[in-house]
């Protein structure tokens, strides 16, 4: 076999050859960018490139290509098995995938057949944890050239075009919470690797309920500096990273960032906390209440707004009131979706027991001024140029492209309709006649299901995949014998 003939066979093994100048997807800024980052590549040093997608659960999907191959991969898209979108939150596949439409209604979806990830190359970045690794999200894309129905970045690029088209842009802020603490045991016997694996034995670093101790940040100060540093190098905005409330409890919060950006740093964040942790022998979890003693509650507080997208400035600024009508038509929306929207924000069985135990959590479906105890509560005022919402609703393991999608979503309808949000109250707590926010995951799946506002925005195939993924994972959960039932019924019955 001659050389040439060699190259012709290597130039087209990965994805499908010309796969984004064959469906529109190239254009000349795309290449110019492509260039410099095989500039960057070759300067750096870099050997592997991990192209990476979000999956429904918000899980990051990921394969990593050798970087003399990353021009080829960005030309031709990387192949994923559909079958990953047929995976539950503990990886179990519930579909046919096998079948001629891989139980999705999609023939390009059958057999486990695959889809092509196209790098957004505006998220190339070099990780800073891992020795000559670099990575980039990429979007979805089905072998016919359709946008992959189930993609959830697709659904927040979606939801920031039809803000576009009114002139507006979506402004995201992160403040999320999550917990570092020291593995003692593994749990790495095969008896343990169970699907899903049996959770590591871990201890605190120190112990909590020291909030924002100067004393307690000193002692964690070369963890979070490590992860503080992580999260610079990576690009990310970082505006704070503080001790909470519980032990080895963490908040991170970053600069507001513009459409998708704001949830693709969301992505990056907590993949550099994870393995930055990883690698000090460390666990990081996202998990909103671990099943551990003394342990508090995590939450994400999404701080949003809506600008002109002429530069004209914030959307929800009025000069006299605390915020414009249009501010205020949004926030009505998104608390009268609140019971389908839940599910978005908070997507796992796990972040209910934060909504119905944590008296730090909201509990109904309320706005306030600077208070707290609401759920959407507004941070600014009259004349204030920062005005926003910060939703104190969310979980954070909730994915970031449904979660900010889903608020852009109920908020225009919101703005369409012109629905009024009511007075803000000051005792949130005290209400007894506004809505409840749902009690459980079951709640707020089944109000998703019958949600024709969803349904039209993000579509009726996502919105049915959605719900069909948790309803799995609601299956399995409720099938589990756990502790409570058995200390209940085993002996006394």
């Amino acid at each position: 076999m001659t050389e040439s003939t060699l190259e012709k066979i290597v130039a087209a093994s990965i994805g499908r050859t010309g796969f984004a100048e064959r469906h529109g997807l190239d254009t000349p800024g795309r290449r110019e960018r492509l260039a410099e980052i095989e500039a960057r590549i070759e300067e750096a040093g870099i050997e592997v490139v991990r192209f990476s997608f979000v999956d429904t659960n918000g899980q990051v999907r990921t394969r990593p290509i050798e970087a003399r191959h990353f021009p080829q991969a960005a030309r031709n898209g990387v192949p994923f098995t559909t079958a990953l979108f047929a995976m539950d939150s503990a990886n179990f596949i519930f579909q046919p995938v096998f079948s001629a439409d891989g139980g999705f209604g999609r023939t390009t979806m059958g057999g486990a057949g695959d889809m092509l990830a196209i790098a957004d190359l505006a998220t190339f970045r070099i990780l800073p944890w891992a020795k000559n690794t670099a990575s980039v999200l990429a979007d979805l894309y089905l072998s016919d050239g359709e946008p992959c129905p189930f993609d959830p970045r697709r659904v927040m690029r979606e939801a920031c075009a039809e803000l576009a088209t009114r002139n507006l842009l979506y402004v995201g802020g992160v403040e999320v919470e999550c917990h570092v603490f020291k593995v003692t045991d593994p749990k790495l016997d095969l008896g343990s690797c169970t699907q899903p694996p049996a959770p590591p034995g871990v201890q605190a670093w120190r112990h909590g309920y020291q909030y924002m101790s100067q004393l307690v940040l000193d002692e964690y100060e070369p963890v979070v500096d490590r992860i503080r540093r992580a999260l610079i190098d990576l690009g990310l905005p970082l505006r704070t990273l503080e001790c909470e409330w519980g032990p080895g409890q963490l908040e991170i919060t970053l600069d507001p960032l513009i459409g998708v950006d704001a949830a693709d740093a969301v992505v990056m964040m907590r993949l550099a906390v994870k393995q930055v942790a990883r690698r000090m022998g460390l666990i990081a979890s996202f998990m909103t209440k671990p099943g551990l003693p003394n342990v508090f509650s995590c939450g994400w507080h999404l701080h949003e707004s809506l600008a002109w997208a002429d530069g004209s400035g914030n959307a929800f600024l009025d000069a006299e009131q605390p915020m414009s009508p249009l501010g205020l038509h949004f926030v009505g929306g998104i608390l009268k979706h609140v019971r389908a929207g839940t599910a978005f924000s908070n997507p796992t069985i796990n972040g209910y027991k934060r909504l119905n135990a944590n008296p730090l959590a909201p509990k109904r479906a309320v706005w306030s001024i600077d208070n707290k105890a609401a759920m959407c509560r507004l941070v600014g005022g009259a004349g204030d140029r920062a005005t926003h919402i910060e939703n104190r609703s969310g979980e954070p393991l909730a994915n970031p492209y449904l979660y900010m999608a889903s608020q852009i979503f109920a908020g225009l309808d919101g703005i369409d309709t012109q629905e009024d949000p009511g007075d803000p109250l000051s005792d949130p707590y005290g209400q007894t006649t506004k809505p409840l926010m749902p009690g459980s995951l079951m709640e707020s799946v089944e109000a998703l299901a019958g949600a024709e506002l969803f349904r039209a925005r993000m579509g009726g195939e996502f919105v049915d995949h959605f719900v069909g993924m948790k309803r799995q994972e609601i299956g399995r959960f409720l099938s589990h014998v756990t502790d409570w039932e058995h200390a209940e019924y085993f002996e006394a019955f």
